[in-house]
């Protein structure tokens, strides 16, 4: 169930936000600590079909009441005499206001600052105070500080636990609640009406996240990270499996160390975990078997959960590659290798510029590498015992093929910027540093005349490989062709 919140400021709007809110959600969350003056809550909530649950939060609590305490208990006492389906009320408020009516009490608590540690402590509180649901509300920026919230939902009670997580990992406990059983979940009406920074809109889990098809029987695929390029992704494999009647649901995973992170995949039941290029070493550990690529380069940016235990592979180096040969083929003659006597520049010192020189080496081009890190630069020269351009030198280097791997690089004159004047109508360059964006290398190679590789076919080309390789099943074609406002 889905609870639109909408955080009206005039009085002559709220119907609107409430009747627009209605059309699409499951329950509606009426805030009034917005509002610059007081409201007719009984006209307010009045003749709609959908549930009405009425709050009033404190600062203190995320809200933005300006009045008075005193003024707040008042405002939430002619709610309940309003009679709303729910009024939400902090533990402490709670003890002041009596039960009245058939109004049910979502009885709250907030922390801003950090998780609560013991749960189970709180609860006897609460259904002292009357509840008949429970709310928790605490900051959740990683899979590991939303565990414990995951945890309180997911456990059968006699009292129904609602939880918000407030951060990047709010919309991965949100799916996650649908799942295990939450009575509802949280969503803005739209863009600039979120009751709390990084709340989901209707539009956004409808379009990007597919909540509706999340049930108990849901199989989860997990995406490192919340970027754009992330978001892609999940975009990308949710429409695919919603047209090829799969079962996939993607969950995006804010994970900033490993403690534990085997176990609570193992409990989510998540097998198969997509990593984005500029994560591929960080996330690395987790596996306990990696395949000759990932052992030798130290980066990978798929996992599969198989009965020996995780093992890592690289994808994005095999569609870059592809598609480089491609654009070599176009206008290759003769049967020698398309890479034979190329000479291609490497730029960055990732895990992503390891992979690239590790397949490059393989195919028998000449590679040099160069980066704004000269150290770094060099050490993987050494590694896979390819030419080492230092950065200072890097325009006196002849070369038929550019490749950028470092997203922090930037365009310029300075010592550790790259100068677009390098570039030369007779280069091949490709950029993947920040797929699947056109970066700003890209826009000037093409404006110099340079033969470029299309970014959006090797992005194509990885998520075909790695949605293959955990539903068995190709994206459809079409799938790519639509983009929503949210991973613009």
């Amino acid at each position: 169930m889905i609870c639109t919140s909408v955080t009206p400021e005039s009085r002559s709007f709220a119907k609107v936000d409430i009747l627009n809110a209605a059309a699409q959600s499951d329950l509606v969350e009426l805030c009034l600590d917005r509002l610059i003056k007081t409201p007719d809550i009984g006209d307010l909530i009045a003749g709609f079909d959908v549930p009405i649950l009425v709050s009033c939060r404190r600062p203190e609590e995320g809200g933005s009441f300006k009045g008075t305490e005193s003024e707040r208990i008042n405002l939430l006492k002619q709610a309940i005499i309003a009679e709303p389906a729910y009024i939400e009320l902090d533990l402490e408020t709670a003890q002041q206001i009596p039960r009245f009516g058939k109004t049910k009490r979502v009885i709250s608590y907030t922390s801003l600052m950090k998780p609560l540690a013991a749960v189970d402590d709180i609860f006897d509180e609460m259904e002292d105070a009357k509840a008949d649901i429970i709310k928790f509300t605490w900051p959740t920026p990683t899979l590991q500080t939303a565990w414990p919230l995951l945890a309180a939902i997911s456990q059968k009670r006699e009292i129904p636990v609602v939880g918000l997580g407030l951060g990047a990992a709010g919309i991965t406990f949100s799916l996650l609640g649908l799942k295990y059983g939450s009575p509802w979940i949280y969503a803005a009406l739209e863009k600039g009406m979120e009751a709390f920074e990084g709340q989901p809109t209707l539009a956004e889990l409808d379009e990007v996240y597919h909540h509706k098809k999340i049930s108990a029987k849901t199989r989860f695929i997990g995406v490192a990270g919340l970027g754009i390029a992330e978001r892609r992704t999940v975009e990308v494999f949710n429409k695919a499996s919603e047209q090829l009647g799969l079962d996939f649901i993607c969950l995006p995973l804010m994970i900033n160390d490993f403690k534990q992170v085997h176990k609570m995949l193992g409990i989510l039941k998540i097998r198969s975990l997509v990593v984005s290029p500029r994560m591929g070493e960080f996330i690395l550990p987790l596996a306990e078997h990696l395949e000759e690529s990932s052992q030798a380069t130290g980066y990978g940016d798929l996992q599969l959960n198989q009965p020996d235990g995780w093992h890592a592979y690289d994808t994005v180096r095999r569609s870059a590659v592809k598609s480089l040969e491609a654009t070599f083929e176009e206008h290759a003659t003769g049967s020698t290798s398309a890479f034979q006597r190329k000479n291609i520049l490497v730029l960055g010192s990732s895990g992503l510029t390891k992979a690239i020189v590790y397949s490059l080496v393989q195919q028998g081009a000449v590679v040099s590498v160069a980066s704004g890190n000269d150290k770094a630069a060099q050490a993987i020269a050494r590694m896979f015992d390819v030419r080492y351009v230092p950065f200072a030198n890097l325009y006196d280097t002849l070369s038929d093929v550019v490749i950028q791997t470092d997203p922090e690089l930037k365009l310029g004159p300075g010592k550790t910027e790259f100068n677009p004047a390098y570039l030369r109508e007779t280069m091949t360059v490709m950029d993947i540093s920040q797929l699947p964006e056109e970066t700003e290398l890209i826009r000037e190679a093409e404006g110099r005349g340079c033969e470029v590789v299309d970014v959006n076919e090797v992005y194509r080309k990885q998520l075909n490989q790695i949605f293959k390789a955990i539903t068995g099943s190709e994206i459809p074609e079409a799938v790519f062709e639509s983009r929503s406002e949210y991973t613009k």
